[in-house]
């Protein structure tokens, strides 16, 4: 596969889309992340203007580093490329400091995601523009790793339909930083640090050998790990299947109209 090939067409894709919606600005959050970075790099490749915006809530100082140097190096190569940095620490603390007591752990955690998307379309709408989504296809599709109306709150989706390894293949082609393509994936929405196979129970390469593995079946014998995996991996599609589904809609019976 040629991976620069595949870029330069995601690329030219949200382009198009922008020039047939009017669109003069993409808007993207970066975490640190491969996923954030690589819809970034190639979202500065349109051509068109590129917010990239950095929104620490009590962060790692390991995660703020590696997303302000992608920005760094982003802007280094694309003069479309302009950072925006809203440190929303104290915004969640008074929001904790109203609702906190009566919200769980990771209602709090998925309300970091919220304030972020909230910033998101504050700017994208600031500047005639629209959000990029940086989900990928084992989080978007496969096991519904995203906060519903957070980071799953986007206009467009360049690399939903990429696997987290393909997403890799694309960074390493580009040219993104080693730090951040080596750095364990986390969704930075927690205190301790934890990352994505923690919360999960299982890594990227093991979730993605499942999604394919269900779309076509291979036939050989599973070991114990690949059964568990596919067991974890149904329970987490399931349980999040709400996520990836569109949202219910009661549908009027006009039989009633006669009654």
């Amino acid at each position: 596969m040629n991976w620069r090939n595949v870029a330069e067409d995601i690329s030219d894709w949200i382009g198009a889309y922008a020039k047939e919606n009017g669109i003069r600005t993409l808007v993207v959050g970066v975490s640190g992340g491969v996923d954030s970075a690589v819809t970034s790099t190639i979202s500065a490749m349109t051509g068109i203007e590129t917010i990239v915006l950095n929104m620490p809530i009590h962060q790692d100082g390991a995660q703020h580093d590696l997303s302000r140097s992608h920005v760094e190096w982003l802007r280094t190569k694309w003069g479309n490329v302009r950072e925006e940095v809203f440190d929303l620490s104290a915004t969640y603390d008074e929001f904790c400091s109203e609702v906190g007591g009566v919200l769980s752990e990771l209602s709090l955690a998925n309300s970091r995601a919220r304030l972020r998307m909230a910033t998101l379309y504050a700017i994208a709408s600031s500047n005639n523009g629209i959000v990029v989504g940086t989900g990928n296809k084992v989080e978007d599709f496969g096991v519904g790793f995203f906060t519903k109306y957070g980071d799953g709150g986007v206009d467009i989706s360049p690399i939903a339909d990429l696997y987290k390894s393909e997403v890799f293949a694309i960074g390493k082609e580009l040219g993104i930083i080693e730090e951040i393509l080596e750095a364990a994936p986390t969704d930075g929405l927690w205190n301790d640090g934890r990352t994505d196979e923690e919360q999960l129970g299982a890594s990227y390469d093991e979730l993605e050998w499942a999604m394919k593995e269900l779309e076509n079946p291979s036939g050989s014998e599973m070991s114990d790990r690949e059964r568990e995996v596919m067991r974890l991996y149904v329970k987490l599609h399931e349980s999040n299947s709400h996520k990836m589904a569109p949202i219910p809609v009661f549908k009027m019976n006009y039989a009633h109209r006669g009654d």
